[in-house]
């Protein structure tokens, strides 16, 4: 039986079916879990959530007395059969229970400078290796993917190393550099997507070399197409949606390219309830590595600046995909996306409950809804502030982010520039 009742009435035990509020909010991505922790608790008491919905079939009631499913236990690992995604877990946790002791401390990390640093040392020496291979395509020669399968070694070190570091860089690229950069970036986010949905090694390397090469076919587009600054007609979008068949049928020709990446060429566009392109394939027709590269692909294109239009704001982008779930992008990959890049990406410009505005320069491994933010603006005053670092899950933890906001609306042409100064 569903029972409608208000966040301060649950309790250790319930079975949760259904949250009223924005996922942005309130941090859980699944809205059907068994409520068995007290960070579970604290979460759903946050703003965002206004009232619940619980199966007292599957859980407690509102009277302390009734019955609690068992949990089964392997490994010491309790199991249920949902899985709550709780935004105060870093997003390894999630995807793996620790097998960490009580008060383990996490590694040190390297300062955020430096990792950025070399992050974007790593990204940028993509574009010379890209720009050669696209020129290869352009004349029609066989494409070399030697240096490709390099560099998606060096990608998956650096993101080994500092995830939050490279998927921060990725952002930063001019609209002149887009079709080269946005294959790397994409490469990148298919990389750590694949580490957190559990793929070997061997099948990450091969998600990361076939997000760099899903676009391809647009080295044979037209130029004047490819970079027109304004809206494409129907005939011009005819020609970009060639693109797929034409990077295909580029990739059957080299000799190291594994058929997945040939797979994701073709089918990056498909959509799960068939409206996509160039074959029209639906749901499970649509091949896990496709259905990745889907999400990696709009986000990074919704997020860069183009020729013809600005990039939306990385937690805006976040919001458009939700509401596209599931009818074109598969909504569990999606879930997963999310907790690999937190759900105020690196780059986001937010508003804090203090009137501050600033961006997200990192996140918060202990706490996704609580990053560090750079505050520069001060809408009480109406004028900007010395940039100031804020961590929202250590010495700033009275602030919370109240949520997205529009960076232009404030005279802040492009909020991924005070990336840099982090």
């Amino acid at each position: 039986m569903l029972k409608k009742i208000r966040p301060d009435q649950v309790r250790h035990g319930m079975y949760v079916a259904k949250i009223e509020g924005s996922w942005m909010q309130h941090g859980f991505w699944r809205g059907a879990f068994l409520v068995r922790d007290d960070q579970q608790l604290r979460a759903l008491a946050a703003p965002g959530i206004s009232a619940l919905w619980i199966d007292t079939e599957r859980g407690g009631d509102l009277d302390p007395d009734a019955p609690r499913p068992e949990a089964a236990q392997v490994g010491g690992v309790q199991l249920i059969d949902d899985i709550s995604v709780d935004a105060t877990q870093t997003p390894q946790a999630i995807a793996e229970p620790s097998t960490e002791p009580a008060g383990a401390i996490e590694p040190p990390r390297r300062a955020l400078r430096e990792e950025l640093s070399r992050a974007r040392r790593v990204f940028l020496r993509s574009k010379p290796m890209l720009e050669n291979m696209f020129a290869q395509a352009r004349l029609g020669r066989s494409v070399d993917t030697a240096r490709a399968h390099e560099f998606v070694e060096e990608m998956s070190e650096s993101l080994r190393d500092n995830p939050w570091a490279l998927l921060s860089v990725v952002r930063i690229k001019r609209a002149d550099d887009y079709t080269y950069l946005h294959s790397a970036a994409v490469g990148a986010l298919m990389i750590a997507l694949a580490r957190q949905l559990g793929l070997d090694r061997e099948q990450t390397r091969i998600a990361g070399l076939a997000g760099m090469l899903h676009d391809i076919g647009k080295a044979s587009i037209p130029h004047e197409i490819l970079n027109k600054p304004d809206t494409l007609s129907e005939a011009e979008f005819e020609v970009i949606k060639t693109h797929p068949r034409r990077g295909h049928e580029l990739l059957q020709r080299a000799s190291d390219v594994h058929a997945t990446a040939v797979d994701v060429c073709l089918h990056h566009h498909e959509r799960i309830d068939g409206t996509g392109y160039p074959d029209g394939l639906a749901g499970d027709q649509i091949s896990l590595v496709c259905r990745m590269a889907t999400i990696c692909d709009i986000y990074d294109a919704t997020t860069s600046n183009r020729p013809y239009k600005a990039g939306w704001d990385p937690a805006e982008s976040l919001q458009r995909m939700a509401r596209w779930a599931p009818a074109h992008i598969d909504r569990e990959i999606f879930h997963h996306f999310v907790k690999v890049i937190g759900i105020y990406p690196v780059g986001s410009f937010v508003r804090l409950d203090s009137g501050l505005l600033g961006v997200v320069v990192d996140q918060n491994h202990g706490d996704l809804l609580r990053p560090k933010v750079r505050a520069v603006y001060c809408t009480h005053k109406q004028d900007f502030v010395q940039p100031r670092l804020l961590d929202l899950g250590g010495d700033a933890r009275d602030q919370r982010i109240a949520g997205p906001e529009r960076a232009a609306r404030w005279g802040i042409a492009d909020p991924a520039l005070y990336l840099r100064e982090a």
